[in-house]
């Protein structure tokens, strides 16, 4: 098995979408609760700049992983900081698809001048939060009761790495 880690093309979509999610209904990776669509995260692709890629990780030619860096704020003042997600097909979790897309992130990050990348992420999400400790994100916070999932309040971990 090969793993290559590039660019999303629109042809990802689908793949995007159940990745996506599975990360959804897992209750893990986000606090979005409404399924996407294939057309939305098209259109969603789409519109993307340069300055806010999203990348596969594709093993063989299936789409095990994705990843994106995001606008952390509009704000001027916020121009050189970006958020970032990642979400790994369910069947590939444990098996270093998502060190690989963090990593590729962080070179993107760096090559597009950002100073620093922040996070957030479910405290009960220990793969996620092993995997950034890993990369050098530090814990800088906690929001308490951030949102709702499932009809209880969930806090969200804050991390950050300066580049």
């Amino acid at each position: 098995m090969t793993l290559t880690v590039r660019t999303a093309s629109l042809d990802d979509a689908d793949a995007i979408t159940t990745i996506y999610n599975q990360g959804i209904a897992d209750r893990v990776a986000t606090l979005e609760t409404a399924l996407r669509t294939s057309a939305e995260r098209r259109e969603w692709l789409a519109q993307r700049t340069l300055r806010y890629p999203v990348i596969v990780a594709d093993a063989d030619g299936d789409v095990v992983g994705w990843a994106s860096l995001n606008q952390f704020n509009p704000r001027d003042a916020y121009a050189h900081v970006v958020d970032f997600s990642i979400y790994v097909e369910r069947g590939w979790r444990g098996r270093r698809v998502g060190t690989a897309l963090l990593a590729r992130l962080i070179d993107l990050a760096r090559t597009l001048g950002y100073h620093k990348m922040t996070l957030a992420a479910l405290p009960h999400n220990d793969a996620g939060l092993a995997l950034y400790s890993r990369a050098g994100f530090t814990r800088v916070g906690i929001y308490h009761e951030q949102g709702q999932l499932d009809g209880r309040w969930v806090d969200v971990v804050l991390m950050e790495k300066i580049l």
